[in-house]
């Protein structure tokens, strides 16, 4: 579209009084520009009044209509529609603004939405629709005057529109994560502690609050290098009757809303009059401190072991629990894919080799149950799984969690292990790493024994007893932890 200004004569109707009363074809918008210049000069805006057509996309089938247009609008739709139906869409608009202020639109015919007229769509911006209407030439007049007003109503009523775009998932979830199809984000889901053996009442969300707090600062004690990074609370429906649904706060009323900002419990009553209770549990957020490192072991046909042990702490966590340094050799899978020299920086710095995923499969701790259970990994059934990778030769893809990035580098220098992406956030500067504990601070490890049929449990004379763990197997408690007194798979 182009605009040019004429100091030509006018035609006599355009010179005469804007007042004069009388019909002329004029330019009616029904949608605007994707550019949002609809409003600009060059642009054909309502009220413009319709000089002349020229339909036809060359010379040889050019036909021209002038102003005035027999029969006005209805006879301007028979033109489009005679000339759509011979496909002959192409058409230039030549319009009029004021007395010598001229403009010009190049566009298609279309049908328009009811099909019973035709409107135009600009080539150039197929989002640019315009239409014909029958005005005097005086109201044409008022309108163009009103332009100001108008752009300042049509801002006013103007709505963003919402859409939907595709996005390639699979692509981005294969490239751009650390561990393909898995995500970096890390939680542990603490469900109220019972007050009662049927489960009727619960600790109020200040109880399970220090119990997340207190499971956050027992795992950095022992040496698991995490850090907190949000807590929310989240609710979980669950049906209730009798005595606990009427004792339980009725969240209706509006007298009783502060009651429940500490309760684990709530209830109300659905349209079917079935009592629901409302049990508030805790989700704690952490994330590593050096993100995660990846670890790939070969195995070859003479391995007759792994050269590495792992147990459990209390708070679930799957650690390293002592590793062969075999050095020069290299004869061990744990020394030749760089284990052994990271488990190696981890107890120089008082920290656990925490194994976060096992052939991608995360191992973490992931629930805590209403009875105080820790739901985690189980020992013995990963050792089975590590002695079947060393049976059948397939190499064992670990990932461990880094207390400082530096390991990884230094990690890397001396084997064929790949750090994964840096995107998990830095520990902030209040986190200090600790210097190897004395008798006054907390000792770490609360082991959990491997596999026995692929194990070598040496003798130690250090005092060691058995308990019952909270999740219901056996696990053995070392006093005072040794490398001698290990379980090696």
């Amino acid at each position: 579209m182009t605009m040019d200004r004429s100091s030509s004569q006018s035609s006599s109707k355009s010179s005469d009084s804007p007042s004069r009363d009388f019909k002329v074809l004029s330019i009616e918008c029904y949608k605007g520009s994707s550019k949002s210049d609809e409003w600009t000069g060059d642009m054909l805006q309502t009220g413009d009044i319709v000089e002349e057509l020229r339909v036809g996309g060359s010379a040889n089938s050019l036909i021209r209509f002038k102003a005035p247009f027999k029969n006005g609008k209805s006879g301007v739709n028979k033109i489009l529609q005679e000339a759509y139906k011979k496909k002959d869409t192409s058409i230039l608009v030549r319009v009029r603004r004021g007395v010598d202020e001229f403009a010009e639109l190049q566009g298609c015919i279309v049908p328009n939405e009811n099909k019973k007229s035709y409107v135009l769509r600009d080539i150039v911006d197929p989002n640019y629709l315009v239409g014909f209407l029958d005005r005097t030439e005086a109201e044409c007049f008022q309108l163009q005057a009103s332009r100001s007003s108008r752009m300042v109503n049509e801002l006013t009523k103007t709505r963003i529109q919402d859409g939907f775009v595709s996005y390639p998932w699979e692509r981005r979830m294969q490239e751009l994560l650390s561990v393909p199809n898995s995500s970096n984000f890390l939680s542990i889901l603490l469900l109220p502690k019972a007050s009662d053996r049927v489960a009727s009442r619960y600790n109020d969300v200040e109880d399970t609050l220090a119990r997340a707090n207190a499971w956050l600062n027992a795992a950095q004690a022992s040496g698991v290098p995490i850090v907190f990074m949000n807590i929310q609370t989240e609710s979980l429906l669950t049906k209730i009757s009798g005595e606990t649904a009427s004792s339980t706060v009725n969240a209706g009323s509006l007298s009783d809303l502060c009651n429940i900002a500490n309760a684990s419990l709530y209830g109300f009553e659905d349209y079917h009059g079935v009592d629901i209770g409302v049990v508030r549990a805790i989700r704690l957020w952490y994330a590593p401190m050096g993100g995660e490192f990846s670890i790939e072991i070969k195995l070859r046909e003479e391995d007759t072991k792994l050269g590495f042990a792992i147990s459990r702490t209390e708070e679930g966590f799957i650690f390293i629990s002592s590793s062969v340094i075999d050095e020069g050799k290299e004869s061990l899978p744990a020394t030749r894919s760089g284990l052994s020299n990271l488990y190696k920086l981890a107890t120089e710095t008082s920290r656990l080799l925490v194994v976060s995923r096992l052939s991608n499969q995360r191992v973490l701790p992931w629930m805590v149950s209403s009875t105080g259970a820790i739901r985690c990994y189980d020992t013995v059934s990963l050792s089975q799984k590590l002695s079947l990778h060393r049976h059948t030769k397939v190499p064992i893809l670990l990932h461990v969690f880094l207390w400082d990035r530096t390991m990884a580098t230094s990690s890397a220098e001396s084997t064929k292990s790949k750090p994964l992406s840096s995107s998990v956030l830095p520990s902030p500067p209040q986190i200090q790493l600790a210097h190897r504990p004395n008798e006054n601070q907390i000792q770490p490890l609360s082991c959990e024994g491997s596999d026995p049929s692929d194990i070598n449990i040496s003798d130690s004379s250090q005092p060691t007893h058995l308990e019952r763990g909270a999740v219901g197997d056996v696990s053995f408690r070392f006093q005072d932890f040794s490398l001698s007194s290990t379980n090696w798979i």
